[in-house]
């Protein structure tokens, strides 16, 4: 990407659009990744972000992103249409066997308690994948947006007076006619509880709430497990680089969750 200068674009400007270098594959470790990357610099990144998610893009901090690998479309944007949704049996007993659990929507800034729960649940989760060695600095580089809506939907078990304690938290961008789930991390001692479906629930009750059309799950694969559980949401739209359609609905076996 390149450094010079120039004057800040106009409105009506093109938007700027730049491929990263080849990098190795999150999801296929024997597969290299690029991406398709907003101009970094373009003051208009929170404008254009909205019609960027309705183009399959994501953010990771700053950044608006789409896979775009040479040789592999595997990575599909997914997304929920809120108004339609109702949760199924498996979903239904994860709110209950939450039921003690309380939200709240909080700014999106790094506090000390944020901060350990998202090293524990790195170092349980990803052990020696090169995330667990994450400071706070790449907690801020990954999570925060400076230019975005972003907000940290806290999960917390419900004390009377007094704050309880922090189980998990669902980093979600509110843009008008959406929210777009970011990342979620969550403390490891209560993954029985199906924390990261209990997240993308409370996300979907707050869109519900807000009359906001859509929930993003970012990228679904097909036929990797971590990726499986998106399909559990249903009905669910995927986006094949020209517009958004429902997907079918399929059985459910071997799926699992986040």
């Amino acid at each position: 990407m390149s450094d010079v200068m120039r004057d800040p674009p106009a409105d009506d400007d093109p938007i700027r659009l730049f491929h990263t270098p080849e990098h190795a594959c999150g999801y296929w470790p024997e597969r290299s990744a690029r991406d398709l990357v907003f101009d970094p610099g373009d003051p208009r990144l929170a404008t254009l972000y909205p019609t960027a998610l309705g183009w399959g893009f994501r953010r990771s901090g700053n950044l608006i992103y789409r896979p775009h690998c040479r040789s592999c479309q595997a990575c599909v944007a997914v997304r929920i249409p809120v108004a339609e949704f109702h949760p199924d049996r498996s979903q239904r007993r994860c709110l209950a066997r939450n039921a003690d659990l309380e939200t709240r929507v909080c700014p999106a800034e790094r506090t000390e308690e944020h901060f350990a729960l998202y090293q524990r649940y790195l170092a349980a989760r990803h052990p020696g994948g090169g995330m667990d060695g994450h400071g706070t600095a790449e907690f801020d580089q990954f999570l925060v947006s400076a230019w975005g809506q972003g907000r940290f939907l806290e999960i917390r078990t419900r004390q009377p007076h007094a704050t309880g304690t922090l189980l998990a938290v669902a980093v979600t961008d509110v843009v008008d006619d959406a929210l777009s789930a970011v990342y979620t991390f969550y403390d490891p001692d209560a993954a029985d509880r199906g924390l990261g479906t209990f997240a993308i629930l409370q996300q979907i009750a707050w869109a519900q709430r807000d009359r906001k059309r859509h929930l993003y799950l970012g990228y679904w694969i097909d036929g990797h497990r971590k990726m499986a559980y998106k399909r559990r949401y249903r009905p669910l739209e995927s986006y094949d680089g020209h517009g958004w359609s429902r997907m079918p609905q399929t059985e459910r076996p071997g799926e699992t969750g986040p």
